[in-house]
């Protein structure tokens, strides 16, 4: 779940429908009255998120005629670094809540700074259809010819051409000179780095305290749940849960790692018969979700038949049945740390493929069974 003031998120959500190109420059936006409809807040939180707008230059307010998106930056040249755009490939972004939150941020930075931020062929949103590997090689293509400063890329998971296919996307950009930097995760598989620029979360981290606060809670068993040929971070989180359970002395399950689909009640049947786990770790907060609804199908209570935390803190993860321990990631940090990485990249091409990796934070919640017994000292 977004902890942001609801203000900040609110002016979030409008600067990316303004980017996005939903609300042209020149034309009036909604009125305080809609807003304060459409969001559920009170009129002081529409006009403060309405005042950060203004301050960034993106919208101007009309006494009596009410407020419209500016027009005076639509083409404006960047003049610290020469009328620049940047592209964004992320095969996922309607389908990963993170993604969107973090290339919503780097869109309004994008336009603070008086760049050009293309989502796709256009300067605006890919569709809500996944993007193919093909369709995101087209789109290379287009950025190359339109002679892009800089891409963010989000590297394909999920198949099983995916290394082969995203060092093909990220070689051409490289090839033509285009400054790539990476988004959440590496090109291949952990712990190997490309030599491009990666910005995310300390992944191995995040696994590792996800599994000592189960292991400080007295659970002594734990096993993973993941998606068949997932990303690099879910391998350093897995990675991170063993030396956690090996720090405290605990022997890792030969089977630790349960690949398949949350959603099939078999593969869950399988993990859970005979009690064989005290907690599952799941990669994401979505597949924790879908492995709630299975759990529940199959007549097992969480937390107290079983344990179940999650990763990302999605909007959804304190509204389920049973709330959501999880790992928040920082989603603002992310973005403005890789807003100022390929900044950084652009004044200066020599430096060296940086790796910055930021903090995850645990929010601890129902589904790990932390309020049902004292924590073990």
């Amino acid at each position: 779940m977004d902890s942001s003031p609801k203000h900040q998120v609110i002016s979030r959500e409008l600067t990316t429908e303004i980017l996005a190109g939903k609300f042209r420059p020149g034309t009036r936006l909604p009125s305080e009255t809609q807003l304060v409809k459409r969001f559920g807040v009170s009129r002081p939180t529409i006009s403060h998120a309405l005042r950060a707008l203004q301050d960034e230059g993106l919208i101007e307010r009309r006494p009596g005629s009410g407020t419209y998106v500016s027009a005076g930056k639509e083409g404006h040249s960047a003049k610290r670094l020469g009328g620049l755009q940047i592209g964004m490939i992320v095969p996922n972004l309607r389908q990963t809540e993170i993604f969107e939150s973090i290339c919503g941020e780097l869109a309004s930075l994008a336009r603070v700074h008086d760049f050009g931020f293309w989502w796709g062929a256009k300067a605006s949103p890919v569709s809500e259809a996944k993007m193919t590997v093909q369709e995101a090689e087209d789109l290379c293509d287009r950025f190359i010819e339109q002679e892009v400063a800089g891409v963010f890329f989000v590297p394909f998971e999920h198949q099983a051409d995916r290394e082969a296919s995203n060092r093909r996307i990220a070689s051409k950009l490289r090839q033509a000179g285009i400054p790539v930097v990476l988004l959440d995760r590496d090109l291949g598989a952990f712990p190997a780095r490309s030599p491009f620029d990666l910005i995310g979360v300390d992944n191995f981290s995040g696994g590792y305290q996800l599994a000592e606060h189960l292991i400080k809670l007295g659970l002594r068993r734990l096993a993973y749940v993941v998606k068949p040929l997932t990303a690099s971070t879910v391998e350093a989180r897995i990675a991170g849960a063993r030396i956690a359970m090996q720090t405290h002395g605990l022997e890792v399950p030969r089977k630790f790692v349960h690949a398949g689909d949350p959603g099939d009640l078999k593969f869950v049947r399988s993990i859970t018969q005979g009690r064989q786990y005290d907690a599952l770790l799941c990669t994401s907060d979505h597949i924790a979700a879908l492995l709630l609804q299975s759990l529940n199908r199959l007549g097992m209570k969480v937390p107290d038949d079983l344990r179940v935390v999650g990763f990302d803190d999605v909007r959804f993860a304190n509204l389920l049945t049973v709330p959501l321990t999880t790992m928040e990631q920082p989603c603002r940090d992310i973005a403005v740390t890789a807003f100022h990485a390929l900044r950084d990249r652009l004044a200066d091409p020599t430096l060296p493929p940086r790796t910055v990796m930021l903090t995850p934070r645990l929010v601890v919640r129902e589904s790990c069974g932390a309020y049902l017994h004292p924590p073990v000292k």
